[in-house]
C-alpha cells in the first residue's frame, strides 16, 4: 500500500484497507513514509520501487496525482497499480474512498484485468549535457511567470510543422489527453490509441489548433526566445528551465505502467461519470 502523505483524508481509508485486507488473511506490505503517515505496524520496504518487487497488488490511495508519481516510479517492474481516489476527478482510480469495501471484495473474489499504459520521454539537450525525464500524462514547454508569449519551432519525424507563439505547448500521451490537453481544448483520446496530441496553450495564431501524431513519431521542440523564461515540466510534477535554443525530444518510452481494472468497466463508462455527460447511451 502506499498512499499521499500529504492527504490527511487518505489516512483512515488506508487504515481501513489494511483491516479489511487482514480478515482476509492477505499479507499487507508498504513503505516507510506511508507506515509513519497511517502509523502501521506492517513490514515496510524502503521506496515504492522495491516494494511493488514484493507484492502482488499496488493499491495506491490518493489521486491522479499520486498514480502519476508512482506510475514512473515503478514502471517495468510488472505490478499491477490499483488506484483508490481521495482526490479530485481521478481519471486513473478505479474507486472512491467511499467504495473500498466493495472494490476490495471484486479483487479478492474475481480478480483485476490490467491495462498497460505506455510512459514517453523527453530529452533535453542543452550545452552538449544530456537530460531524460518521464511522463505518464505529458510534458509540457511553457512560460515562467512573466506575461509575455514564448516561440518554440516544432518538427515531427525531422519534417518542420510549425513555429507556435504561445503561452506553452502541451504534448500528451492517450493516457494524459483528459488532463491538461483536454482543459486547453485538446481530443479526448481513448488509451489504446497509439498517438501523441500536440496542444498549443492560448497561441496567438487563431488557426493553431490541437494535432494528433503517431505514437511512433519523434518529436523535437526548440526553444527560439530569448527573452522569457521556458520551463519543461513532467506530468506537472517535476520541473527543469530551459535556455534559449536548448531542443527537447520527445518519443514514446519502453517503459510501461500497469494499471488494475475491475471487470466490466471501461474508459467511456470513466469519461460520463467523472465529465458528467448527460444524454441518451447506446
Amino acid at each position: 500500500m502506499l498512499a499521499n502523505p500529504e492527504k490527511t483524508a487518505c489516512r483512515p481509508v488506508v487504515r481501513q484497507a489494511l483491516r479489511l485486507l487482514t480478515r482476509a488473511g492477505r499479507r499487507v506490505l508498504t513503505d516507510r513514509v506511508t507506515a509513519d503517515f497511517a502509523r502501521l505496524k506492517i513490514p515496510v520496504a524502503r521506496d515504492p520501487r522495491l516494494l511493488s518487487e514484493q507484492v502482488d497488488l499496488l493499491l495506491v490511495f490518493g489521486g491522479d496525482g499520486t498514480m502519476l508519481r508512482v506510475a514512473r516510479e515503478v514502471a517495468n517492474t510488472g505490478t499491477p497499480i490499483l488506484g483508490i481516489n481521495t482526490g479530485g476527478l481521478g481519471f486513473l482510480t478505479v474507486a472512491s474512498a467511499a467504495q473500498l469495501p466493495a472494490t476490495l471484495r471484486t479483487v479478492l473474489r474475481e480478480g483485476f484485468t490490467v491495462q498497460d499504459r505506455h510512459l514517453i520521454e523527453a530529452t533535453r539537450s542543452s550545452g552538449g549535457r544530456t537530460v531524460r525525464q518521464l511522463a505518464l500524462n505529458d510534458f509540457v514547454i511553457s512560460r515562467s511567470a512573466v506575461t509575455r508569449l514564448i516561440e518554440l519551432e516544432v518538427e515531427v519525424d525531422g519534417a518542420a510543422l510549425t513555429r507556435y507563439r504561445c503561452d506553452g505547448l502541451i504534448v500528451s500521451s492517450p493516457t494524459g489527453s483528459t488532463a491538461y490537453s483536454l482543459a486547453a481544448g485538446g481530443a479526448i483520446v481513448s488509451p489504446d490509441a497509439e498517438v501523441f496530441t500536440l496542444t498549443p496553450i492560448c497561441p496567438h495564431t487563431l488557426s493553431n489548433r490541437s494535432i494528433i501524431v503517431s505514437l511512433k513519431s519523434v518529436l523535437q521542440v526548440r526553444v527560439l526566445s530569448s527573452r522569457v523564461d521556458t520551463v519543461l515540466s513532467a506530468d506537472g510534477q517535476t520541473h527543469q528551465l530551459l535556455a534559449p535554443g536548448d531542443t527537447v525530444t520527445i518519443r514514446c518510452s519502453r517503459r510501461v505502467a500497469h494499471l488494475a481494472r475491475l471487470a466490466g468497466g471501461s474508459f467511456f463508462d470513466t469519461l460520463r461519470s467523472k465529465l458528467t455527460w448527460s444524454g441518451s447511451t447506446v
